[in-house]
Order: C-alpha cells, then structure tokens, then sequence
C-alpha cells in the first residue's frame, strides 16, 4: 500500500503518445506538476500538443529526454518523483519488418531501464505500467478455452512469439519482466493497466497512432468492399487515463487490471458511425468471408494463421476488477467513436 504526495512531481514517460498525453492533461487539470519524458525536445511537430499544455496550465509541465535503450536517461526527469507512469512502448501491428528491433527491445528494454532506474531512484514509490490486453491473449480463438468464455487478469498470453504476434509477444514478456523486476524489492510497488483496443480522441494532430489509423482507414474507406470479421476488445483512450490516475493514487491498489468496455466488429463500429454520418464516409457494409480472407492475406498484411485463429472469434473481457478496485468509470462506446470522428474532421483528415 502506498500513499503517494501530490506535491512531489509525476514522471509519465513516452510523454507525446496516445494515452500518455490524456494522463498528462487531467493531472495538469488537477493541479499536479508533470514530468514528461520524449525521444528528441526538437521534433516540434510531436510536440506542440504538450507545448500548449504547458501554456495553458502555468507551466507546470516539465518535458526531459530519454531514450528507452539508453540506461540513465530517465534518472534527471525521475529525480523526486514518488508516481511514475511508464507508458512509453512501441505500438504497431502492420508493416513490421524486424520485430526484435522495432517491438521487443523498446518494450522490453524500456521496461528494464525505467524499473532499473526506479530502483536507483530514492524518492519512487508506485510505478503504474502500461500494459495491454495483448499480455492476456494473442489469438481471440483462445476466447474458447476460457472458464465463462470470459478473459481475466488470471490469464497471460502463450501463444504468440518473435514470428505470430510479435506487437503481443513484446507486450508479453516485458510486462513479465516488469513484475519480476518489481518482486525483487520492497520499496516500491507495481500497477500494471491492461487496456484493451483504445479508441476515442487524440490531443495531437498526429495520424501514425495504430488507433487513429484504424478510425481513418474505416473513415477513408479501406474497407468499403467489404470488413474482414474480427473483433476487438474497445475502451475510450479517456477511461484509460483516468484508470491510471486512479491506479496511481488509489492506496490499495496492486496487480493487473484488465480494461475494457465492450467487444465490437469492424462492422459493429461501422454501423455506430453510419448511424450518425449516414452515407458521408465510404464504411463497409459486409463481411468478407473467412475463406476468401484467408486465400488473399498475404496480400493484405496478414498472415494466414491469423485469419484462422481470430476471424470470426469475439473475446469477452471481465472489466469488473477496475470497476471494483478503481472504480473506473467506462463512458458508452458511441461517445468514443463519434468524439474521435469528430476530431478527425475538425483537423481536416478527411476533407
């Protein structure tokens, strides 16, 4: 149990990314001083979100840099922080061309590095790690061999590796190292949040996020002719910030939290968008089926292992240790994808 002081700084690592940024911002909100940690200070484009954030909340956000292969990077930025949120891992799906170096390393690396220098650090109290729900399962099929057909934190992922699944199996073996990391002292302790597929509204204008992709990639039409039949776990990027703020704070709170709304289809979160826009967005209307899917995945980026052991599975999530634990709060799904819509069109992505 840890009771964290509010007037000591914050370090949230991979400070630009997706959900590091919505964390940033409802801590500047309630008044905390924030450390960020980024690859580079001069990559300006990534950063002009958190340069206004820092405007805009009387500059009390601190950016650092630090590099997830590089050990001591971290240690000015963690210098008297007690909370850290270590966030910062690669987040890829498609277009992989080395997985060891673009997915394992900086995952399990990065995660060594910001424990190792937790360890070095005296102030440190609570790490909360970034996870995934990846670190449960890596084929939905598996959904099947689940007491209740239901996944919990109970369960880790053992069947993806370097070659099927290489985003999961990264995401796997650092959160395992994370906790043999965390076990081997007493002073601090672990959280680790376990989100599910994160959708909803992102703070920057950048596009290479694999959540934003995907909204574009439905929106820009992609998958007009046709969705193949796969379904995600789906969580608003909003509730997971929040998850991890009060993961933070919250005295009791220990072990995995798996976080997760409700499963949806291609299809499924098509139709909440039609519902909305209409016909304005090229959105799938059908399936394509199975067998035609896995005839022509090599030409689409999948392989045909992954066709046979996710198409047409739906994973069950059990939310209610966030519910109970943190008392996480999920608004509903059609707020996430309409909110997300909206932005990319406000930014003018679809134009």
């Amino acid at each position: 149990m840890q009771v964290i002081d509010g007037a000591k700084p914050i370090l949230v690592t991979g400070a630009g990314g997706y959900i590091a940024s919505w964390i940033i911002e409802f801590l500047l909100e309630k008044g905390y001083l924030v450390r960020g940690t980024v690859r580079s200070l001069s990559v300006n484009d990534r950063l002009a979100h958190l340069e206004a954030m820092t405007k805009n909340h009387d500059g009390r956000l601190e950016l650092f840099e630090a590099d997830l292969l590089k050990h001591g990077s971290f240690s000015k930025a963690m210098d008297g922080c007690e909370l850290v949120f270590h966030t910062a891992s690669p987040f890829k799906f498609q277009g992989v061309k080395d997985p060891q170096k673009e997915l394992i390393d900086p995952a399990l690396e990065g995660v060594r590095n910001v424990l190792l220098t937790a360890e070095e650090t005296p102030s440190v109290r609570r790490v909360v790690l970034t996870s995934s729900a990846a670190a449960i399962y890596g084929d939905a099929r598996e959904i099947e061999d689940q007491p209740n057909r239901m996944f919990t934190e109970h369960v880790w992922n053992l069947s993806s590796s370097i070659d099927h699944q290489p985003y999961s199996y990264s995401k796997t073996v650092a959160e395992r190292e994370a906790w043999n990391m965390a076990g081997q002292q007493m002073r601090w302790d672990l959280v680790v949040m376990n989100p599910a597929f994160v959708l909803g509204p992102s703070l920057s204008r950048r596009t290479d996020s694999t959540s934003t992709g995907f909204i574009l990639s439905l929106l820009k039409g992609t998958f007009k002719s046709g969705a193949p039949d796969l379904y995600y776990g789906v969580v608003d990027v909003r509730d997971i910030a929040q998850a991890h703020i009060l993961a933070g704070f919250t005295p009791a709170a220990s072990g995995r939290h798996l976080l997760c709304n409700q499963s949806m289809s291609f299809l499924e979160i098509a139709q909440v968008i039609r519902a909305e826009y209409g016909d304005r967005f090229p959105l799938p209307k059908r399936k394509i089926p199975k067998p035609l899917l896995q005839l022509i995945a090599p030409m689409v980026g999948l392989t045909r292992k992954y066709v046979k052991n996710n198409v047409g599975y739906r994973p069950v999530f059990d939310n209610s240790r966030s519910l109970e634990k943190l008392h996480v709060f999920y608004r509903p799904i059609r707020e996430t994808l309409l909110d997300q819509t909206a932005q990319l069109i406000q930014d003018g992505f679809l134009d």
